[in-house]
């Protein structure tokens, strides 16, 4: 999987970390795989021939010799990784990886002598970091627009040669995972989550259940969360940013604050505007499980249009759920919320006007009032939804896999079980039989976090191959 990390306009201080110990003293036998030169020294093998300073100055040579501006920052960095159930690459074959990715990002096509320069650097056995400056060695800019979907094109090619395990497509449904620093300052903190994981959660659920902007923008404010709105000239919102209160930067000084695209693809403005519904009357549990079979059946039936807007509408169902859901059962449905996420984001053009998706946001809609009912009508209430709602789930799952969006596919399966955990809670046994979409299994490897261990569920056993990350593979 090939990842755009931070660049900057410092060669030599990006070269001290790709050759040093690391930060936590990680980097083990540093040491050059490649380069622009065929016959480039590597300053920690023959430190004699050549220093790290040195390097430094042959890279920005190029950059010094520009004609016109100089970019702000010239420094290009890229960390190539691969799956770590895969063999452990060569040298030589991580050189030929890295050669293929800056032909690709347009750093420096096959047989171009006068490209950008670059490196590439190995400090792991799992994965190299490519280093280029950009400035062509004839004077001129690079075109480097696309660079990191072409390096997942090229990707896809090393996998298929070397029989490496596949990454999913890179179609901007993954879940967006928090930095290093977040998850750090979140340790420190003592808290079991970052800040951006709790503001995602919590936006999601605000955006499933809003009627407008003013609805949206208060139930953020209501749940806790600072809320900055960004306004035209005329009033009108035009965009908004959270923060947790506490979480700060700068020493104490400003709140961090995440813009709606940066949390999630599907939690910008726009796409928030796009679940508003008029408001549905409060209905009782029995009604919206009904709902959610009825809109089940009809996404079988969905073209690819109409199917992403309706598994886009399942997916704030539940997180619909995950808020309103009784104490008993509701991590269990908040963990299959979020296992969900990426199932909700399907590639490609999308269609809001589906029977289904009409279905579920109704449905959504009625949950709002389900801790009342929950109460009222017992656990067999409670149970009857969640079997609809793995219906549901699954009849996702079955769509992706005729779509052939397997990454949304795996995350809609481990959705439903985490959703059958949660009937497993209620105290009645769920059905033994299978649902009308035929039942999923968890799949083991790298999925997304579920809920904790709760006492008197048992375990369902992991099958089938890995779940695929939610980004690549031949990273």
């Amino acid at each position: 999987m090939p990842k755009k990390a931070p660049g900057g306009s410092t060669t030599a201080e990006l070269l001290d970390y790709l050759f040093g110990p690391g930060e936590r003293d990680e980097h083990t036998d540093p040491h050059l795989v490649a380069g622009w030169d065929p016959d480039l020294p590597c300053p920690a093998r023959s430190p004699e021939r050549i220093t790290r300073a040195d390097l430094a100055l042959l890279l920005d040579a190029p950059v010094e010799a520009l004609r016109g501006v100089r970019p702000a920052e010239h420094v290009w960095h890229v960390a190539v990784r691969n799956h770590p159930d895969d063999r452990t690459l060569s040298d030589a074959e991580w050189a030929e990886v890295a050669a293929a990715m800056v032909h690709a990002a347009g750093i420096a096509e096959h047989a171009d002598e006068h490209a950008c320069r670059w490196i590439a650097v190995r400090h792991a056995p799992d994965h190299i970091h490519i280093l280029a400056t950009l400035a062509r060695q004839d004077g001129r800019h690079p075109r480097l627009r696309g660079d990191i979907l072409a390096m997942h094109t090229a990707a896809r090619a090393f996998e298929a040669r070397w029989g490496l395990t596949p990454m999913s497509p890179l179609d901007r449904t993954a879940r967006r995972r928090p930095v290093t620093g977040e998850a750090e300052k979140a340790a420190r903190r003592g808290l079991p989550e970052t800040a951006r994981e709790s503001l995602q959660r919590t936006v999601r659920q605000a955006a499933a259940l809003a009627r407008d902007d003013a609805d949206f923008l208060e139930r953020l404010r209501d749940a806790g969360v600072r809320v900055r709105e960004r306004r035209g000239d005329d009033g009108v919102l035009v965009g908004y940013a959270v923060a947790l209160p506490g979480d700060r930067a700068d020493r104490g000084s400003r709140p961090v604050w995440f813009a709606g695209a940066t949390l999630a693809y599907d939690l910008s403005l726009p796409r928030v505007r796009e679940r508003f519904t008029p408001h549905v009357a409060p209905a009782e549990w029995a009604l919206a499980e009904h709902r959610i079979r009825e809109a089940s059946a009809l996404l079988g039936r969905a073209g690819q249009a109409e199917g992403a807007g309706d598994v886009a509408a399942l997916g704030d169902l539940l997180a619909a759920c995950a808020a309103q859901s009784p104490a008993l059962v509701r991590d269990r449905v908040r963990a299959a919320a979020d296992a969900f996420e990426q199932a909700a984001r399907a590639p490609g053009a999308r269609s809001l006007e589906g029977r289904a998706r009409a279905g579920w946001r109704s449905a959504a809609r009625a949950l709002e009032h389900a801790p009342r009912a929950g109460r009222g009508g017992g656990a067999a209430v409670v149970l009857t939804l969640l079997i609809a709602l793995v219906e549901a789930v699954e009849a996702a799952a079955a769509w992706h896999r005729a779509q052939e969006f397997r990454a949304q596919a795996q995350a809609a399966a481990e959705a439903a079980v985490l959703l059958w955990e949660a009937a497993g809670l209620t105290g009645t046994p769920p059905p033994t039989t299978k649902s009308r979409t035929g039942r999923v299994t968890r799949t083991a490897g790298r999925g997304l976090p579920t809920a904790g261990p709760v006492t008197g569920v048992p375990p369902r056993p992991r099958s089938g191959p890995d779940r695929p990350g939610p980004a690549a593979r031949t990273r």
